[in-house]
Formats: C-alpha cells, structure tokens, sequence
C-alpha cells in the first residue's frame, strides 16, 4: 500500500511507575527452580530482558491507555476536537463489553463525532490501527485520527508465577511453554496521523494462520488485577515461523521503499521480543544490526505497545532524526506480520 498524504504525526509514551527486574522474578520461582534443578539467571541470560515495568494497582488499560493518548496529542499541537477517529489496539481490555475504545474516547473527551472502536491482533495492534487511521486520512474522512493501546502485563506474569509455583506436577517441558510469559512487561503509546508530519511511504502484511496455535491466551474478563491470565506459547516455532513469514513481507515493502540493492533504511524499530528473535530477524532479512534500536532489555515485550513505545523513545533519546527512513517491523501471533515504511 503507498500512501500519498497520510503521515505520522507524534508519537507518545507513558512508562509505568513499577520497575520489576527478571531475578526478582526467578527468586520468587525458587520452588520451582529448586525442583526442577534450574539456576537464577536463566530469564535474563537467554532473553537479554533485565527488567520489566509494572502500573500501580487498580490502573486500567484505558486509564494508560488514554495517558499516552494524551501526550501524543499534545505533541502533535492537535486537540481533542480535531481527532476524527479512536481506534484502541491493546491486548489489554477493561472488559469484554463494550469496547476499551468507549472509556478512553471519554476520559479524552473526544467529539460525539469521533468513531470509536478496537482492533484487536496481538502485538500487531497498533500498526494496524495506523494502517486503518492512514486510510480513513487518504480517503479524506478525517483531518485526524488517533491510534492508542494500553497493555497491563502485570495480570499475566503474577498469575504465571502463582500457577508455576503451585502446579507440583509441572516439569520442564510445561514450564518451556509459559516461559514467554515471563518476559511480558506493561507500556502505553499513542499515535496521531494526519496529513502533517512524518511522511509514511508504504505498508506491507502477510498471514499465516495455519500458525495460529503457536501462542495462544486464556483470560477472564480484560486484562485488570482482578483477571487470571494465562498464556501458552511455542516460543521456538513461534521463532522460526514468525521470521520466514517475516521475510515475505520485508521482500515487498524493502522493494516499495527502495531498501534493496545494497541500500537499507537509516532506522529499524522491531516489536520488542528478545535477543534471539532481533538475532535472527536482523540475520534473515539480511539488515544491518546497527540499525536496530531495542527497548526489550529494560521494557520486555509490551504486546501493542513495543513498537510505538520503542520508536517514541528513539526519537526523544536523538537516534531518530528528522530527514531519516525508518522501518517499523511487527510480528503477532496468529501469525500475522506488518511493517510500515516511514520518512521522518
């Protein structure tokens, strides 16, 4: 897809208070870890995640949710007035019904007349709503639109700790498939597009949903304290599967933005897994490491968020300047795969 007018017009981030590192995980797993012969040290060492943040109790998807929001728009100059659309993309709800969309439309206090609805795709969330917002701009329905998520990790990692701690009958092999959960941290990010700003150039996707069983979550309710997630996950398949589908979308959008021949973006921000995927991801679509800026070390992985919290933290740290083409990568479960091409 090539875009013609629609552009990035902030970004924003709003970090949770609670910085929980992976050895206070693992001290907390020590009757596990006594039982199964396993040594502190494991999470951070394969994974390269120090630490991980957490929001105060009580603290709703939409309540982060609409905190990035809020600060992207005051980044972009545009008021709450101006937004035409609200599209929420967290893995995170407040609840099944109705949409998260509806609270964060209303802590904003956004027009009668802007839409307001979820997207809902695992990590991929927030690119796809960019994608939609970028369309309805194109189309000339909105001057602008806003993309937010707010991702509560901390429901899920709490509960994976208490199951794995109680649970005497799992061994390594049960373990091996919760052990993704562990790297999940909690983040907010909200996009503005609109017809100023950073120039998007193009988008590429691809699905291969006979994958879609590779990582899969159980949850009553949304994603508050008072849930009980759950999450299982091939983390190797899931690897290898998400990379190869990977490749066939990087092939159509690096042709689009003229990232081949040798030639390769100035930026590349990826959804923020761990060290072994940016490894091979870098390795198999042949791209440069030094391109990468990462946030997994301190953040984890943030679900919808990564992405957008990563390539707002790029640009308020300086490694992303202005006149600079960046790729921004995603991979979900599913499995789906987007990248979005974007001249800051």
């Amino acid at each position: 897809m090539q875009y013609r007018q629609a552009c990035i017009t902030s970004v924003g981030v709003e970090l949770p208070p609670n910085v929980v590192t992976s050895e206070e995980l693992e001290t907390r797993l020590q009757p596990l870890y006594e039982r199964l012969h396993l040594h502190v040290g494991r999470l951070e060492l394969m994974t390269g995640i120090r630490e991980r943040r957490f929001w105060n109790k009580g603290t709703l998807p939409s309540e982060a949710a609409a905190a990035a929001g809020r600060k992207a728009l005051a980044k972009a100059g545009v008021s709450a007035s101006e937004i035409g659309c609200l599209i929420n993309c967290s893995v995170s709800r407040d609840c099944v019904e109705p949409a998260t969309a509806a609270f964060v439309h209303r802590l904003l206090d956004l027009p009668q007349t802007a839409l307001a609805f979820d997207i809902s795709n695992a990590c991929l969330g927030m690119v796809n709503g960019v994608m939609m917002l970028a369309n309805l701009v194109e189309l000339g329905q909105i001057e602008y639109g806003l993309a937010v998520c707010g991702e509560n990790g901390g429901p899920l990692v709490e509960n994976t700790v208490r199951t794995l701690c109680e649970d005497g009958t799992i061994d390594r092999k049960a373990m091996k498939s919760h052990f993704a959960s562990l790297t999940i941290g909690s983040c907010a990010a909200g996009i503005v597009v609109g017809r100023r700003g950073h120039r998007l150039m193009h988008s590429a996707w691809r699905a291969d949903t006979s994958q879609n069983r590779l990582c899969q979550g159980a949850v009553e309710g949304g994603m508050t304290d008072d849930s009980k997630p759950l999450m299982e996950t091939d983390s190797e398949e899931l690897l290898v599967r998400g990379v190869a589908l990977a490749e066939k979308m990087w092939g159509e959008l690096s042709e689009a933005c003229g990232w081949n021949d040798g030639k390769q973006p100035d930026l590349v921000v990826t959804h923020q897994v761990g060290k072994m995927h940016r490894q091979r991801l870098y390795e198999h679509l042949k791209l440069s490491p030094e391109l990468d800026y990462s946030t997994f070390e301190r953040l984890g992985n943030c679900g919808s968020a990564s992405l957008p919290a990563t390539l707002a933290l790029a640009e308020e740290c300086g490694r992303l300047q202005k006149g600079q083409k960046v790729a921004l990568l995603g991979i979900g479960s599913g499995i789906n795969c987007a990248g979005l091409g974007v001249e800051w």
